[in-house]
């Protein structure tokens, strides 16, 4: 049990780009945009590779802000299979509030 979700703040600009907006059609305006993913390594040292290119979203990369720890803390840790599971469902979550969310 060694894996994370995780759910990272993009800036509003990348509603510019009609890849995102095409993911996002039922956003909420005002709501925020975020990239949702699972990794094998803590949340900071994840979102600190995305910015820094390593294996990077170009999303997260170009737009990432914060971590929204409060969205994914209370369940992590757990399995890799688990963790694939929380990612597609707290995705769908957060789209049916209206969040414009990036989940690959």
């Amino acid at each position: 049990m060694r894996h994370n979700v995780y759910v990272i703040r993009l800036h509003p600009d990348v509603l510019k780009s009609r890849k995102f907006r095409d993911e996002n059609p039922d956003h909420v305006p005002g709501k925020p945009c975020v990239y949702v993913g699972v990794t094998g390594l803590s949340p900071d040292v994840r979102f600190d590779n995305h910015k820094a290119g390593y294996k990077a979203c170009g999303f997260v990369k170009k737009y990432g802000e914060t971590l929204l720890t409060e969205l994914y803390e209370k369940y992590n840790p757990m399995s890799y299979d688990r963790a694939s599971e929380m990612e597609r469902k707290l995705a769908d979550s957060l789209r049916k509030k209206g969040y414009a969310v990036w989940q690959r």
